[in-house]
């Protein structure tokens, strides 16, 4: 079972996202807005259209989407974000991935260098664990949604890769060109999805367990409450119980 999945899912239950609605709704404007450089039409930029369907599906306003692509085309003016990818390491060797899209690279360097450091883990060199993860679709559906059998046959005949069990959950992969026609088929059955997103799945997983879990799960919290950072993906798996009880 992946920290990643039941990390997400916990955090969906208990109402996490809603609460930081303000910080789900400026990460989600950066986002447009940087996709909207390539071109503001979501017909025809398919990062976009990506961006502005999670925008939708947190019930952000229309016209709170329409100002962030105007931004990112210039016929509005707005600050001047740059993308970066740090990487690190935390408890027990686990691996990190924090994409940030910010105004003063320098400054958010400084800051999560610190947030590292402050919650046991280290930044590491360009290069040192990016290797270690994929770029997929990534879609879980609940279990009691739908049978194995056929969400299998939906996942495979519109273009996913692979569906597997989590516990509670059906994790689907796919190819990030095939991840919207997943997406689609999944919603047409009337499926609606704990999460959906463009995601970097890790390869393997490291299991943690006891102080270094609830260490992890710190670190995790810190980075991915920088306003800064728009996703903060890692390889680390630990047990739902203790999930659960660091999430109440």
């Amino acid at each position: 079972m992946s920290g990643h999945s039941k990390w997400a899912t916990i955090k969906h239950k208990k109402g996490a996202l809603d609460a930081k609605r303000g910080k789900v709704f400026t990460r989600l404007i950066k986002e447009i807005t940087m996709a909207a450089k390539s071109g503001g039409d979501p017909d025809k930029n398919p990062r976009l259209r990506t961006a502005v369907a999670a925008a939708k599906q947190e019930n952000m306003p229309a016209d709170n989407i329409k100002r962030a692509i105007q931004r990112g085309t210039g016929e509005l003016p707005g600050v001047n974000y740059e993308e970066a990818t740090f990487e690190g390491y935390g408890p027990g060797g686990v691996a990190l991935l924090v994409e940030v899209s910010t105004d003063n690279r320098n400054r958010t360097v400084s800051e999560i260098r610190h947030a590292f450091g402050k919650n046991g883990g280290n930044m590491a060199e360009a290069g040192a664990v990016a290797w270690m993860f994929h770029k997929k679709g990534y879609i879980v559906v609940p279990k009691s949604a739908i049978k194995e059998d056929d969400l299998m046959n939906l996942v495979l005949e519109n273009g996913g890769e692979d569906l597997r069990d989590d516990g509670e959950n059906f994790e689907v992969t796919t190819d990030p060109a095939s991840y919207e026609a997943v997406l689609e088929a999944v919603k047409k059955a009337g499926i609606t999805p704990t999460m959906a997103e463009i995601s970097m799945i890790p390869q393997n997983y490291i299991k943690l367990e006891g102080a270094q879990a609830g260490t992890m799960i710190r670190l995790l919290e810190a980075l991915e409450e920088h306003d800064d950072v728009q996703h903060v993906y890692s390889n680390f798996d630990v047990d739902q119980k203790q999930l659960e009880e660091v999430a109440s």
